[in-house]
């Protein structure tokens, strides 16, 4: 077993180096390769290995708070390269955290697991591309289609986008709707070496525009008979989602917590030396955002204690993540008037951080799915 402590540590130098280029890195569309090395040395795909197979994996409830950890760390130093790499253990989760299924798939379901879990533990980078146009970032409106070849082979046909990491990552899911069914199913794809020209079924749309989390190279792909593997519980995609949706909604809201962590903190070092010349306004909105920073962790926290000691914590981590990303768009927008106009200046890490908080209300579910369960779920039954 991995020592996750030790993972924290060697992340928490790599963000240290990051931040020291963060003017040149603020400024970039696309997402340097030698990262995603320098963070495979240090260990960082071990957060999509079970335990048992030397990585730090467990379960939900003792994983999720030492690889949030990581990633709150990884955001300190560059928040595009958190939210990529935050994509890595939430997609192989959708294994880790159902370790058994019904008799009938568990061999096949244990072999894929094994299997999925060792490509990671070798170098492989996972990502995802769920996300359809017209969707509204509801998996159970994919469009998509999947249909079999004469020799077994699922081929998968659809648009998709927000690929994050497109061109670093090695396998990404998706879902699709298999031929003669109703309803859609989790596949994966093999991105390794394969063209964007529409020759190998996959086919650049749109390259990232990079507005928010500017660097995450969230492609949009079409998709026209592209190889996939679909996962072996077939016909069980909520029942996968549920089990790992709690870590995934920690580890996304892990990235933003770590980019309120680092504003505040540059921003308090930026203001020492004025504080005693602040307006009254100011005075208050840098107490408000200092408030606000402390209330975004005891959220953040809550979420951790209701997966650690809650066996359906769904609700309270969905009404955590919430609350967080409400927090943090209010932190930094606080802090950039207290900063003032300069802020938004390329020469300034505020209005970058501002946008990049933005993020975590579009991050699974949005907004108005989000809050039509919350709505839902805050009624007795």
């Amino acid at each position: 077993m991995a020592d996750a402590t030790a993972v924290l540590e060697s992340v928490k130098e790599l963000a240290r180096t990051f931040a020291a280029g963060r003017r040149e890195r603020q400024l970039r569309r696309e997402l340097d390769p030698r990262d995603f090395i320098a963070l495979r040395d240090a260990g960082f795909l071990l957060t999509g290995v079970p335990a048992d197979s030397g990585g730090l994996w467990v379960d939900v409830a003792h994983s999720t708070r030492p690889i949030a950890a990581i990633l709150r760390a990884l955001a300190r130093g560059d928040p595009s390269v958190a939210l990529v790499s935050s994509m890595h253990p939430t997609v192989l989760s959708f294994w880790l955290a159902t370790p058994h299924v019904p008799a009938p798939f568990q061999d096949a379901w244990r072999t894929q697991r094994h299997e999925v879990s060792q490509s990671a533990a070798a170098g492989g980078w996972w990502g995802t591309i769920t996300s359809e146009p017209g969707s509204g970032g509801d998996v159970a409106n994919t469009k998509a289609a999947a249909t079999l070849d004469a020799g077994g082979t699922w081929k998968l046909t659809g648009q998709k986008h927000f690929g994050s990491g497109s061109g670093l990552t090695s396998f990404v899911i998706t879902t699709a709707v298999p031929q003669g069914e109703q309803a859609p199913d989790w596949f994966f794809i093999d991105m390794r070496g394969r063209a964007w020209d529409g020759s190998a079924g996959v086919r650049l749309v749109a390259p990232w525009d990079g507005h928010g989390m500017q660097a995450t190279q969230s492609h949009a792909m079409a998709f026209d008979g592209v190889p996939a593997t679909r996962m072996s519980w077939p016909g069980n995609w909520k029942a996968l989602a549920d089990a790992a949706g709690p870590f995934v909604a920690s580890a996304f809201t892990a990235v933003i917590l770590g980019i309120v962590d680092e504003a505040i903190e540059c921003a308090r070092r930026d203001l020492a030396g004025k504080k005693d010349r602040l307006r009254a306004y100011e005075r208050v909105e840098w107490t408000r955002a200092e408030l606000e920073a402390w209330l975004a962790v005891q959220a953040f926290e809550g979420m951790l204690r209701a997966i650690e000691q809650t066996p359906t914590p769904h609700v309270f981590v969905l009404r955590g993540k919430t609350a967080v990303a409400e927090l943090a768009e209010s932190v930094l927008q606080r802090i950039c008037r207290v900063m003032g106009g300069g802020t938004f200046a390329r020469h300034s890490p505020y209005g970058f951080w501002f946008e990049d908080v933005r993020a975590l209300g579009f991050l699974r579910p949005p907004w108005a799915l989000a809050m039509d369960t919350l709505y839902e779920a805050g009624w007795p039954q």
